[in-house]
């Protein structure tokens, strides 16, 4: 594949996305994803057949190189088109993946980072700045990352991240040079979507300035930097002083369980979905990114995909 022949290069981003939705984007002319991180090899080739057998456009495997990718090699064998790396470069996972027809994309969130992925091979560029949703490399707003970035990369595609949500975002982004955009919180907020209703609920009610880079929800991943909706647990664990862990408010709470019997503890960096019971599950993750405004209500994925690209091409020609 070639991602500079998507017919609509709008990405979604691969927070705990699922088949279903990573298909109805794809299918739309955009280009979904799921995360390969956290999956044993067999799932996460399970993964890849699932959404092989609902389009035959191109998706994408998400890998956080802050962990081994073990799954790597059987969502490749699978028939994934692309994978993409966060939190890391690896050039030996970059060339790995291009002997297979793989085409890698790389997230940065820096100037120094996008030169690096350049040299390292990268096909083409996430570039996210600080206002995103889920976990964060970036300290630096988009506005100021994008226009550094696309003054340097030559002729590698580069699609902008961090808090776009609607369609004036993309078209914005699209005026200043970017290929495309990669929206998150916006794609949890769809009817494909496997986040608890309660967790879209709370992302429609968000302003967006209620927003918080913080590193509280650190279990399983200690101190990488997320952006979150506030909450209970966040607001108890600031007026503790932001102690670390083992020191912080009701630390051994559970506070969502699903059906098989794993409880979510508090601080801990799961996010509502679907699959877990009520309990006190609004005190936990509620990953967001700053463009929550932006968003009203929860479509259908090739709905929006569609809605959006077609009113950002106004806008585009507007600006």
């Amino acid at each position: 594949m070639n991602i500079n022949n998507l017919k609509i290069p709008i990405l979604q981003a691969p927070i705990e996305a699922t088949a279903g939705l990573a298909a109805a984007v794809s299918n739309a002319g955009g280009m979904g994803s799921v995360q390969g991180t956290w999956s044993a090899p067999d799932e996460a080739a399970a993964l890849v057949e699932g959404i092989l057998s609902k389009t035959t456009n191109p998706f994408f495997v998400n890998y956080v190189l802050s962990f081994t990718p073990n799954s790597l090699d059987a969502v490749i064998e699978a028939g994934a088109p692309a994978v993409t790396f966060s939190w890391g470069i690896d050039r030996g996972l970059i060339e790995h993946a291009h002997k297979k027809n793989v085409v890698v994309g790389i997230q940065i969130g820096s100037l120094e980072g996008a030169k690096a992925a350049i040299l390292s091979g990268a096909d083409f560029i996430i570039c996210q700045g600080v206002e995103a949703g889920g976990h964060v490399q970036s300290t630096t707003a988009l506005a100021n990352l994008l226009p550094q970035v696309l003054d340097s990369v030559g002729e590698i595609p580069v699609f902008a991240a961090g808090g776009l949500a609607n369609a004036e975002d993309i078209g914005l982004a699209l005026r200043q040079g970017a290929r495309g955009a990669m929206l998150g919180t916006r794609f949890l907020a769809t009817k494909e979507s496997d986040a608890h209703q309660l967790y879209k609920n709370a992302i429609i009610a968000s302003d967006g300035t209620d927003t918080v880079y913080t590193v509280c929800f650190d279990g399983g991943w200690p101190q990488a930097p997320h952006r979150v909706i506030r909450n209970q647990t966040l607001k108890d664990w600031e007026a503790a002083g932001c102690p670390p862990q083992g020191k912080r408010p009701r630390e051994g709470d559970i506070v969502a369980s699903d059906s098989f019997g794993y409880e979510v503890k508090r601080y801990a960096s799961d996010y509502p979905s679907v699959f877990y019971e009520e309990s006190l599950m609004d005190d936990m993750a509620l990953y967001a990114g700053m463009g929550c405004s932006k968003i009203n209500d929860i479509p259908n994925a090739s709905e929006l995909v569609r809605k959006l690209w077609e009113d950002s091409q106004i806008v585009k020609s507007a600006l």
